[in-house]
């Protein structure tokens, strides 16, 4: 079974994500990289000179493939969610961990990092309180959340890994 982290940009699915296979002994992937290494370009590049739309065609091909693997923990990129195939995909060999943040937090915690297209605007904490209010229900279908606001990455990854001991033992 894989664990894939999902979440609006700034959430920490990169840190939790990488914290907690370390913590659970298991690999860690990142759809965005494989992207990335594939496209040999960053995501910033690929929404600038080929769309949203290709970007996201080329993370569905991604996701097909990593929702495959066995004992990965997938941080997947923050619109993944927004394709009911890629759900489906990435549940059935999966639980996925929906990370969330005050939309204050997710902007202080962004607002470093010119790569992120999705803010570069001239209103960004407005864009985030859209684009949240926009994905909130493809969010809800993960098989739980974890508000990381006031939370460290290790305590957001002892959280997940609570929640998942606690769902083992229901299924058992």
């Amino acid at each position: 079974m894989n664990i894939v982290i999902v979440g609006f940009m700034g959430t920490g699915k990169t840190a939790v994500a990488r914290h907690l296979a370390k913590m659970l002994g298991m690999k860690y992937i990142s759809s965005d990289e494989i992207i990335e290494d594939r496209e040999r370009r960053s995501i910033n590049e690929i929404f600038k000179r080929s769309g949203e739309a290709y970007f996201r065609r080329a993370e569905k091909e991604v996701v097909k493939k990593v929702a495959q693997l066995d004992r990965f923990i997938i941080d997947a990129g923050g619109g993944v969610v927004l394709d009911e195939e890629n759900v489906q995909n990435l549940k059935r060999n999966g639980k996925i961990v929906c990370l969330s943040a005050a939309p204050e937090v997710i902007l202080e915690r962004t607002k470093r990092y010119r790569h992120r297209p999705l803010l570069n605007t001239e209103n960004p904490k407005a864009k985030i309180e859209e684009l949240l209010k926009f994905r909130a229900p493809f969010y809800a279908r993960a098989d739980f959340s974890i508000d990381t606001t006031n939370l460290s990455v290790e305590q957001a990854a002892q959280e997940i890994k609570k929640k998942l001991d606690g769902n083992s033992k229901r299924e058992e």
